[in-house]
């Protein structure tokens, strides 16, 4: 499939030339990565899938843009237009993307330079695989009711604890893992760097999901974990996971116009070739006031993203509400376009394999993961108020 609904990046004013560069780079990974389709099941963790999609994203330079460059810099606009052109070709490979920069955002945040020195580089040859491990059974949007604990131990900590929808798992070399150290609630959560192999961390069986990819549940018993694995400073993990979904929120939003956009041109191409009632569907008036609509809501979400990526590069400083906006608007719109492209896809639109049936799936956890759309509106609706309070207060 060819894209044709978007790509023309460079005119938009929210990009440089480099993003140009990177987008044509991006459409000859399109055209030449390889032809396989998703996987359909989760077994045994779909390491051999994930591995190979590092490495070879790796080889095309896209790992190095979730790590800094020289300068300490993170591209927000790029890892959005690398989202949307693997979400595009394949969910699974921009899942592996942004799982190495989610991984391991807390480390070039704030961990040692020994920490660093050893992981870092590894993550971005895509030889280590790399994971975060926030969510418990009773800490999902709620991170500060994070109840795994680190208790103090000679030479280290020792880790006691349960994580779930943990993504990566079993597939991934090492594991920042957020525990409690006090119970300061927010303050009181620290990061820790994990390895796979260390003792006391066990891996829960696969969790099969509607959009296949790595995840499963971690159980720490007695963990043991050096005190040079300690990531920041004790108390510091609430804001380092803050921070690190702070960076890729709103590429979450990319992701999802990636897909919608590929739904989008699968619907075209199906009506343009569908007869129906003796002509073309695409001929039809309510076909076409349909594909307007999709038009509309994916340029729509992706102007959100990428006047949110711009503003994270350009202008810095706290974006809440310009960040909700776009991991809100994108993954809703595209859920919607999604949706109408099964509709004008009619039965074959959800026979198991068709690929709208595939998007249909691969969209919908776009809308929990990283905050909830619920969770975005009350984000969105919070700084509305805030700002209008700060207007009506005298001088």
């Amino acid at each position: 499939m060819t894209q044709a609904t978007g790509w023309n990046l460079w005119d938009w004013p929210f990009f440089e030339p480099r993003h140009a560069e990177l987008a044509s780079r991006l459409r000859a990974w399109q055209q030449q990565a390889r032809p396989e389709p998703e996987p359909r099941t989760a077994s045994p963790y779909l390491a051999s899938e994930c591995r190979a999609m590092a490495g070879e994203l790796a080889q095309w330079g896209l790992l190095d843009y979730v790590l800094p460059d020289a300068e300490g810099r993170i591209d927000v606009r790029a890892i959005c237009v690398i989202r949307e052109a693997l979400a595009y070709r394949s969910p699974l490979a921009d899942n592996v993307f942004v799982m190495q920069g989610l991984g391991t955002a807390p480390l070039w945040l704030a961990g040692n330079e020994t920490l660093k020195a050893r992981y870092l580089e590894g993550c971005r040859r895509g030889e280590r695989i790399a994971a975060i491990a926030v969510t418990e059974p009773e800490a999902g949007s709620d991170v500060a009711a994070i109840a795994t604990s680190a208790r103090p131990t000679q030479g280290g900590y020792l880790l006691d604890g349960e994580k779930i929808w943990i993504t990566n798992a079993g597939v991934a070399d090492q594991y920042v893992v957020l525990a409690r150290t006090s119970d300061q609630a927010s303050r009181g959560l620290s990061a820790f760097l994990v390895d796979a192999d260390a003792p006391g961390l066990d891996i829960g069986p696969p969790i099969e999901m509607i959009a296949p990819h790595p995840i499963a549940g971690l159980s720490l018993n007695n963990c043991f974990v050096p005190d040079s694995h300690l990531i920041g400073e004790l108390g510091q993990g609430f804001k380092l996971a803050m921070a690190t979904f702070d960076v890729f929120r709103t590429s979450v939003g990319a992701a999802a116009i990636g897909m919608a956009r590929r739904a989008l041109d699968e619907a075209l191409a199906r009506v343009i070739d569908r007869r129906l009632f003796g002509k073309a569907m695409a001929e039809l008036e309510g076909v076409q006031a349909k594909l307007a609509d999709m038009c509309l809501d994916a340029e729509a979400g992706a102007l959100l993203v990428y006047r949110s990526a711009w503003a994270r590069d350009v202008r810095g400083g706290r974006l809440s509400r310009e960040v909700a906006l776009a991991k809100l608007g994108a993954t809703e719109a595209a859920q919607r376009v999604i949706d109408a492209a099964v509709q004008l896809f009619g039965g074959q639109g959800v026979s198991s394999g068709c690929i709208v049936e595939q998007l249909y799936r691969d969209i919908r956890p776009l809308r929990i993961y990283e905050g909830a759309s619920e969770v975005q509106k009350l984000v969105i609706a919070r700084t509305l108020i805030a700002a209008q309070r700060e207007q009506r207060a005298p001088a």
